[in-house]
């Protein structure tokens, strides 16, 4: 860029799309500060497992120079699929890599943010400083808004900050909303020593049952966990409407058994038997295609940009918005050229993604459908925990 400075960056949000953006610019020794509401990277768990697909994430830590590392740790086993009949268990459909397909390799979420983390410059992430908003100035610069009142001026702000983040009000009216699906979060630790059975069940990737409107999920963690997830077609306040507070273990974990009353036991294993609580996970989107006028000093990335259903694109799409992003800041003239060229390519291809995940969810949760077991298709969309 011709400047007599480097141009002052903040990313707000230090997911993986941010993240991967800031390690680009330092790639390219530019300066960059991630700002984190949260208080440390480890002050809670970081979600399930992400398939990274070749010409989207993969790619994109090719650019970032961690594609070795994320090989050291990814699963390529974790790849397979399992549908499962939900009244008997029998299996339906098997799908199984070949050998040396990585096509789409699963690794844990908090795993792969630790890989980014690591190749950080020391001090890189600001974490307890929680934005608030963001004051375009008029100028081609923006002012971040912190919560404790104080405030900073940069040359380019960055919304990494996801679902409901605080930067895209400076950008866009719209708010994600309910798709009428919602998971239940569930999981199992030690599960080829205390739970042996259900762990041959699940597979080295994840297993479907599914029934009209009601699934199952199970999916292989590293370490011995499976994380899963009863979804089904519900209001929002699903639990208030049955008298739930999903803090009572019992009372949820007898209300999920009574709505899959009939499913083979060896499924109810994973209600039955998980360890801690159940976590309410509904759904959210935002409208498609959601664009936005382009404003000088401000962009957006990821699930800020594009929140969809968690059908496996959505990780994958950030990490190579935070690259793109990043690559533009290096190579256009100035920062303004350098938003332009990636917001024209991001909110194309973003808006495709969402259509094609609305259309996936329609499918694998189908609406106003009769219950009915059996096979859901080959190529199922692999679940994100965001």
């Amino acid at each position: 860029m011709n400047s007599a400075r480097d141009p002052r960056v903040a990313v707000v949000g230090a997911g993986l799309g941010g993240l991967t953006c800031a390690r680009v610019l330092q790639i390219h020794g530019r300066p960059v500060t991630v700002f984190e509401r949260e208080a440390s990277p480890d002050v809670r768990s970081q979600g399930g497992t992400l398939d990274m697909h070749a010409d989207t994430g993969q790619a994109a830590l090719r650019t970032a120079g961690l594609y070795d590392r994320f090989r050291a740790l990814a699963r390529p086993e974790g790849q397979e699929w399992r549908t499962l009949d939900p009244a008997t268990a029998a299996l339906l459909q098997h799908e199984l890599p070949a050998d040396g397909d990585e096509d789409r390799p699963e690794i844990d979420r908090g795993q792969l943010r630790g890989v980014i983390l690591e190749s950080l410059t020391a001090g890189t992430v600001r974490w307890d400083r929680a934005v608030s908003g963001v004051t375009p100035l008029g100028d081609g610069t923006c002012r971040l808004n912190f919560s404790d009142g104080t405030t900073e001026d940069f040359d380019l702000v960055i919304g990494a900050d996801g679902a409901w983040s605080r930067v895209r009000p400076a950008l866009s009216d719209a708010t994600p909303d309910y798709t009428g699906v919602t998971f239940v979060e569930i999981g199992i630790d030690d599960v080829d020593v205390r739970h042996a059975d259900f762990a041959r069940l699940v597979g080295n990737g994840t297993m479907v049952a599914k029934a009209g409107a009601k699934a199952l999920f199970a999916q292989r963690n590293s370490n011995g966990h499976i994380r899963g997830y009863a979804a089904f077609r519900a209001p929002q306040d699903w639990q208030v409407t049955a008298g739930l507070d999903l803090d009572d273990t019992e009372a949820v974990r007898t209300h999920l058994l009574k709505t899959l009353d009939g499913w083979d036991e060896r499924l109810l294993h994973l209600l039955r038997y998980n360890d801690g609580g159940f976590i309410g996970r509904p759904l959210f989107a935002l409208p498609v295609p959601h664009i936005w006028e382009h404003v000088p000093g401000i962009t957006l990335l990821g699930d800020a940009a594009h929140l969809m259903p968690p059908l496996g694109l959505g990780a994958n799409l950030a990490m190579l918005d935070g690259t793109e992003l990043a690559t533009a800041l290096v190579t256009e003239p100035d920062v303004d050229d350098a938003v332009r060229a990636y917001e024209s390519i991001m909110l194309l291809r973003s808006a495709e993604a969402a259509r094609q995940c609305a259309q996936g969810l329609e499918h694998l949760m189908p609406p106003d459908e009769p219950q009915s077991g059996g096979a859901t298709g080959s190529h199922q969309p692999a679940l994100q925990q965001r």
